[in-house]
């Protein structure tokens, strides 16, 4: 029995497969540069936060002080504590003007942020309506009746206040306080306003 032949195996390709046509590859590219474009606009995007939000690119470079009066701006931007670098878009606006605030002389303050670089602090001093003297020196008094600064000296221009212990909670300090803020701007350096004092 002799052996059958062995003879070269032919394959037949299908007739329903093609080769790629050129339209197919034009497609395939089409769609491979759309993700790509979306993958590099993710990337970007990501990027950008993070160097807005986690480096110095975006961070604080000055610290603009504006209406400082008896105040330095070195006093001012020594109690804001701003970290130079610091990215601004993550600054602590409200810790900030709680440390400003703070001062005694401070009557109110402004934080803003000014892109790229700079936090500005606007600041509006205590305006003392009279001073009040006592044994450590003169004491000076705003419109609210806050004691807020001692001085070595009588403030020139300032009316004298006389009272037991000047206090913006003592009814003896509003009143003499409320007194002198009706007495025209020109009466006040001549003015000695006096009360009995309800602090013991």
């Amino acid at each position: 029995m002799s052996a059958p032949v062995r003879g070269r195996s032919t394959r037949v390709r299908p007739a329903n497969r093609r080769p790629k046509s050129a339209e197919y590859r034009a497609r395939r590219r089409v769609i491979l540069r759309r993700r790509l474009v979306a993958l590099l606009a993710l990337l970007s995007v990501v990027g950008l936060t993070y160097s807005v939000f986690f480096t110095p690119l975006l961070g604080v470079r000055r610290v603009d002080v504006r209406g400082s009066v008896v105040l330095t701006e070195d006093e001012i931007r020594s109690t804001a504590a701003i970290e130079p670098g610091s990215p601004l878009v993550r600054l602590d606006l409200k810790g900030i003007h709680d440390r400003v605030a703070a001062l005694p002389r401070v009557a109110a303050v402004e934080v803003e942020r000014q892109l790229p670089g700079t936090v500005r602090l606007l600041i509006t001093e205590r305006v003392p309506v009279g001073s009040v003297k006592l044994p450590d020196g003169f004491h000076l008094v705003d419109a609210t009746g806050k004691d807020y600064a001692v001085l070595p000296t009588a403030a020139p221009g300032v009316p004298e206040l006389v009272l037991v212990a000047p206090s913006s909670a003592d009814p003896a300090t509003r009143a003499v306080v409320g007194v002198v803020n009706e007495l025209p701007e020109k009466l006040r350096p001549d003015v000695v306003v006096s009360a009995t004092s309800g602090a013991m």
